[in-house]
């Protein structure tokens, strides 16, 4: 099995860490690939970059595997980060679009419905990120964070995106560097010790719901060593229409597509993180008083169990 790490010319965030994680040692050319793009091996470590948008580029680790016969454990894609604030960071997050319905289009690839297996070094990695960023002296510059699941491409294995920096700094070499570190360090290029490796033994998995896109009563959490981390639901990922209202009280279902939101993103992360028991954590207060009355029934009624910072709290990373 290897693992690819996808990086697109076409984005100077994507391609500056790239080229960094490239002048690191090990690095040789790797099986010829159609379709114009170009790869590196390095240990089990797959580079693949090509020339379209990272998001536009489906099913990469299938055509990969019936490209070089080499099965793909998981997917890290290297991309630019867009914010409103413009603030620079230095993100990671998992990658869906499950609030969407088939009639809809994703403005930024996957399929409507769907949420990718996400990939365990999330939460670890965002820890590693951190320390490296810290070491770099890119903080308070920058910030680390973790954004909610959004956008594609469609992948099957074990998913992730790093993310570095808004416009004004995509071509910022000392970030570049520390998301090339952030990776050299986190795949075990440097020492041999991988971060983040699931090694299925029982932990305990934070699937987040509600809040706003940096996730930030999750991130609390998360930031403590030891806790994994599968999807995160934003408010906006739990599209929820309000039952009708009979004598001033709500009456009926609560529509929309937020119960298969939580539904794909919950087996999702239960995939990703085979023999972990995942569960939800919800950030009470972005929820009005019958939005968590309905999501609170509809977990009970998949039995998802629903915790509390300390729940989520292990000694294994």
């Amino acid at each position: 099995m290897v693992l690819l790490v996808v990086a697109t010319a076409s984005d100077p965030a994507s391609i500056g860490p790239a080229a960094a994680f490239l002048a690191m040692p090990g690095w040789s050319p790797g099986p010829p690939i159609p379709e114009g793009m170009e790869s590196f091996t390095n240990g089990n470590v797959r580079l693949l970059k090509h020339e379209r948008s990272i998001v536009a580029e489906d099913d990469l680790d299938r055509r990969w595997q019936e490209a070089t016969g080499e099965a793909v454990s998981e997917v890290i894609f290297l991309s630019k980060h867009t914010a409103v604030s413009n603030r620079p960071a230095l993100t990671v997050h998992p990658i869906g679009v499950p609030h969407l319905r088939e009639d809809e289009t994703p403005p930024q690839g996957g399929r409507p419905g769907w949420a990718a297996v996400p990939d365990p070094r999330i939460g670890p990695w965002f820890r590693l990120m951190q320390k490296v960023a810290a070491d770099q002296g890119l903080v308070p510059e920058f910030e680390i964070t973790l954004e909610a699941t959004h956008h594609g491409p469609l992948t099957s294995t074990p998913t992730m995106f790093v993310e570095g920096s808004t416009q004004e700094y995509w071509g910022r070499q000392d970030a570049a560097q520390a998301i090339a570190l952030v990776l050299w360090k986190g795949l075990g290029l440097e020492e041999g010790n991988a971060v983040g490796t699931w090694l299925g033994s029982g932990e305990k998995v934070l699937l987040g719901i509600g809040g706003g896109h940096y996730a930030p009563r999750h991130m609390d959490i998360v930031i403590k060593d030891g806790v994994w981390v599968g999807h995160l639901l934003s408010g906006y990922s739990l599209p929820m229409d309000a039952p009708p209202q009979v004598n001033g009280k709500s009456s009926g279902e609560v529509g929309g597509m937020w119960m298969h939101s939580i539904k794909v993103s919950y087996e999702a992360t239960k995939a990703g993180f085979p023999g972990g028991e995942v569960i939800a954590h919800l950030d009470q207060k972005s929820f009005k008083g019958w939005q968590k009355n309905a999501i609170t029934s509809y977990l009970q009624e998949q039995n998802i169990r629903i915790g509390k910072p300390n729940d989520f709290l292990c000694t294994n990373t």
